[in-house]
């Protein structure tokens, strides 16, 4: 299966709900303006996204004389598409660059951090893993299996070591290596624990200063499958970092897609990477009109 099929299966649950709408083509009326704005309401974008998108097309339907649902499938996709902020940026092929991956614990940071440097590696660049979460006992070990995995090099220190200390020796070492991707994985944090907070900001702060020789970016993890509450992480961390942009994983069919929508508009953030699968090709650029598409189906 490739990553659009999977894409859409993952969308799945989001797509069904939408497809009522549309089922058999029927009128545009006003059932059909309310439904709209109810479903995508329902599929965690938010309600301001959702009166925005459907004032829109509303506009849309009346100048174009446009009178049957169908016609209006693949412009709720564009206008959907419209919400989330381009990347001015791609921190992972603009290069040299170095990476800080936050988020709580469970949101595939570690698995993400190991794909990306897979594909970095089989792109030929020189790319190193950092291991700042000094935390859990199996996070070293479950990084390096990831290293070894992406044929990358991992620097780590012992349990319990200073993660902000850990980021400088990694910055220091990525220098002397002339490496030119910096990976570096951070322990999960509770978005409403404000003292790991405050010691991930440290450790944000501590390699945004070290590091002189390329720009660091601060990129939130987040997990589909947490509907509304990703959302409320999302503002957290970036009140705390000033995230630079999003990757998006676990769109596996449990999720409603919606959320990646309106974390993206709400904060902002770019989303550079969304994840369906396990596999690496199972975590790939974002395309906004391609995730809408997917989100809302194909026509009749």
């Amino acid at each position: 299966m490739g990553f659009l099929d999977s894409l859409k299966a993952g969308l799945q649950r989001s797509r069904e709900a939408i497809n009522e709408i549309f089922y058999m083509g029927g009128e545009v009326d006003e059932d059909f303006w309310e439904d709209l704005e109810d479903t995508l309401v329902m599929g965690d974008m938010g309600a301001e996204v959702a009166m925005r998108v459907t004032d829109d097309l509303r506009e849309q339907a009346a100048r174009e004389n446009l009178t049957r649902a169908e016609q209006l499938r693949d412009a709720l996709a564009r206008r959907l598409a419209q919400e989330f902020p381009e990347s001015g940026r791609d921190p992972f092929s603009d290069l040299p660059s170095c990476v800080l991956f936050v988020g709580i614990n469970g949101a595939g940071k570690t698995t993400t951090v190991g794909k990306l440097a897979g594909r970095a590696r089989d792109a030929g660049r020189r790319c190193l893993i950092g291991g700042a979460d000094t935390f859990r006992a199996a996070a070293i070990e479950q990084l390096e299996v990831w290293g070894q995995r992406a044929g990358v090099d991992v620097i780590t220190r012992e349990r319990g070591a200073d993660p902000a200390s850990v980021c400088y020796d990694v910055v220091e070492e990525a220098e002397r290596r002339g490496a030119e991707l910096v990976l570096i994985d951070t322990a999960g944090r509770l978005h409403t624990s404000s003292d790991l907070m405050r010691e991930l900001a440290k450790v944000v702060g501590v390699t945004r200063k070290r590091c002189q020789s390329m720009p660091v970016s601060v990129v939130l993890v987040i997990d589909a499958t947490t509907g509304q509450n990703g959302l409320n992480q999302a503002k957290e961390f970036n009140d705390a970092l000033e995230l630079d942009g999003l990757i998006v994983t676990k769109l596996d069919g449990t999720a409603k897609g919606g959320i990646a929508l309106a974390i993206s508009s709400q904060l902002g953030l770019p989303i550079y990477r969304i994840g369906v699968g396990e596999t690496l090709d199972d975590l790939q650029a974002f395309d906004a009109l391609e995730f809408c598409r997917a989100l809302v189906g194909e026509g009749m």
